[in-house]
């Protein structure tokens, strides 16, 4: 089990200190001016400016390799390996800078994404053409284009949902409704009504319900062939979504229960299994396991305010500390991805202890990960720029450290 991941030597807490003249020495003098334990105990100010440093030149690396050196052509479009998680990089870069070259970059990106998912039949925010026109939508908001902002929006509102989509969230209903929610946050609340998506919300829970057949677990889905819990695929996703939706008592119901089935029978090392009946206690990644379960559960706690949930977070969060540095880089099923696990603890509890966690695993990637590929110790993802699987996400996590009461888990929180 343990060649998935590092075995966390990382001490359980470390106090800030402020930075001695000796520190200060030390940088000048040699190549690699911080070791992971001095790192870990700068002031948040000066670490934050070195995962700003790091970000915008990973950044600089991830549009050179995914954009200038394709010639601006899309292949993939989505925002998981493609063209639109460069995008989505580089507006999460203009929420820090302001700069408007970073702007325009990304509509520049946007429009080649609008062109290459003309034909898509994918209806989701993460893997299809609705996350394309969802956050063009966004962009033209933000540059003022009144004409550009009409076009994204009526695409979106044209796109139909195929009787045979699946229910999860990469590739199915959920993550169309989830583009529905990021519309109504960041264009205005009722861009996309409530109306329009309440016969998708129908058809999930009926779906649900239909394969559950009244069992212990209010709702089960499946997809190929598997019910499957994670955030991508399952049942944690799917309920991630549902409730950011208007539903009526009888579906909070159920959307609390399945959670509540999900606790009772994880495994007694806190983690749980990627899909019903799987007894292999082993993936600890976004999409499989605790890491994605665990931001789901930090919803339910804010959104039902009940401390059975607050506290199955704070144990799955037990279980990303101890097996949770992967040896992967990515968002989707590396140690970017789980980052997030302990920022959303930290804004759940306010406890420090979980904001240092965070910057535990953020520092281990700023002072290791790149040197750990190069050896062949790291993987550095199938698509070794990409926001879900590469230096992309890294890139996305360094720039959600420096402001960590927001950080939010791309394409999942919003």
């Amino acid at each position: 089990m343990s060649d998935r991941f590092f075995r966390n030597e990382m001490p359980p807490f470390v106090s800030e200190t402020t930075e001695t003249d000796e520190t200060l020495q030390t940088s000048k003098t040699t190549s690699e001016p911080y070791s992971l334990t001095t790192l870990l105990s700068l002031p948040y100010q000066t670490l934050s400016s070195k995962f700003q440093v790091s970000a915008f030149h990973l950044k600089q690396l991830v549009v050179r390799e995914t954009w200038g050196s394709s010639g601006k052509r899309v292949k993939d479009y989505t925002l998981y390996t493609g063209a639109l998680g460069t995008a989505y990089l580089v507006f999460k870069a203009y929420q820090v800078t302001h700069d408007s070259d970073d702007l325009n970059l990304c509509s520049e990106i946007v429009k080649a994404c609008d062109s290459a998912s003309a034909n898509s039949s994918r209806v989701t925010f993460i893997c299809g053409n609705a996350g394309v026109c969802a956050l063009g939508a966004v962009l033209a908001k933000h540059t003022g284009d009144e004409r550009l902002l009409n076009y994204y929006l009526r695409k979106f509102k044209e796109i139909n949902v195929p009787h045979d989509s699946p229910y999860e969230l990469l590739y199915g209903r959920a993550g169309y409704l989830w583009a529905c929610s990021f519309l109504n946050k960041y264009i205005s609340k009722d861009t996309i009504p409530s109306t329009h998506m309440r016969s998708v919300v129908e058809d999930v829970i009926a779906a649900g319900r239909q394969l559950a057949h009244k069992g212990r677990c209010p709702l089960k889905y499946e997809w190929h062939g598997k019910k499957y819990w994670g955030a991508a695929h399952g049942l944690a996703g799917i309920m991630h979504v549902l409730m950011d939706m208007e539903l009526k008592p009888d579906e909070v119901e159920d959307v609390e229960g399945t959670l509540r089935y999900m606790i009772k029978n994880r495994f007694p090392s806190g983690n749980y299994t990627s899909s019903e009946g799987n007894e292999s206690d082993r993936l600890v990644h976004w999409c499989h396991g605790a890491p994605g379960i665990t931001l789901t559960l930090v919803k339910a706690a804010e959104v039902f305010e009940d401390k059975e949930f607050s506290q199955a977070a704070i144990d799955a969060g037990e279980v990303v500390w101890k097996r949770g540095l992967l040896k992967r880089v990515g968002m989707c099923h590396g140690i970017s991805g789980n980052t997030y696990v302990f920022l959303s603890l930290y804004r759940l509890t306010g406890n420090v202890e979980y904001l240092y966690r965070a910057k535990a695993f953020a520092c281990f990637l700023l002072d290791r990960a790149q040197r750990l590929i190069s050896e062949g110790n790291m993987h550095g993802g199938d698509h070794p720029y990409s926001l879900f699987e590469g230096l992309g996400g890294m890139a996305y996590t360094f720039l959600d450290m420096i402001d960590p009461q927001g950080a939010k888990f791309p394409g999942y929180d919003l």
